[in-house]
């Protein structure tokens, strides 16, 4: 089973490497956006600051940041970035992925995003919910019941 098994780090770059493939694969199908360079920076560092963000709430609260071993999570954090997505560090890599595609301005690139959102969904953040509800109970339904998992 890949549940946990692959640090979302190794996922993102697989789908980077991935999305540069089917782009080059594929040479005659790229446009134009206009910017795309400036675009993508920007979105990049969007993409950085949240996930930043994501992981200094975790060491405020003095919680791990290892996606790989989430029952060892000592606090539930529900504050800061936390108050709008469930997963700030995984969005953050999200948003890198899509400058990536704007980057690279080709449609293929686009079309592997949904990839990486449902291998996180289904093989890191279903299993991190799992253990979440089962180390907090109530406290992680009541927040799960009220903050987005992406945005």
């Amino acid at each position: 089973m890949l549940e946990l098994k692959i640090p979302p780090v190794i996922v993102g770059l697989v789908t980077a490497g991935l999305m540069w493939l089917v782009a080059h694969a594929m040479p005659g199908y790229g446009f134009d956006i206009p910017q795309r360079r400036l675009v993508a920076q920007v979105v990049a560092a969007a993409g950085f600051v949240v996930a930043v963000w994501g992981v200094v709430a975790f060491r405020r609260a003095g919680t791990t940041v290892n996606p790989m071993k989430p029952e060892s999570s000592s606090s539930l954090v529900v504050t800061g970035i936390y108050a709008f997505t469930r997963n700030p560090m995984y969005l953050g890599l999200l948003l890198v992925l899509v400058a990536w595609a704007i980057d690279l301005a080709h449609p293929a690139a686009f079309l592997v995003l949904p990839l990486f959102v449902l291998y996180m969904n289904r093989f890191q953040i279903q299993p991190e919910e799992r253990a979440l509800a089962s180390r907090f109970g109530p406290s992680f339904t009541a927040y799960a019941s009220r903050v987005r998992r992406w945005i």
